[in-house]
């Protein structure tokens, strides 16, 4: 006798939260490069820096 269909809908709901799980743990990791972009922000402000020129808030200027 073939599965009835709360066989199936159980299957895919324990398969749903095992790839919520595993996404989970992959989220909690510190990906390459995140050191660079921490460096990044203004310490004042927290606003990302672009380039090499210090920060508006720290030349004195109002955005």
């Amino acid at each position: 006798m073939p599965g009835s269909g709360s066989d199936m809908v159980v299957k895919i709901v324990v398969l749903f939260l095992v790839a919520m799980g595993v996404l989970a743990m992959f989220g909690k990791l510190r990906f390459p490069g995140q050191k660079r972009l921490a460096a990044a922000k203004c310490r004042k402000c927290g606003r990302y820096r672009i380039g090499k020129e210090p920060c508006s808030c720290e030349k004195g200027r109002k955005s």
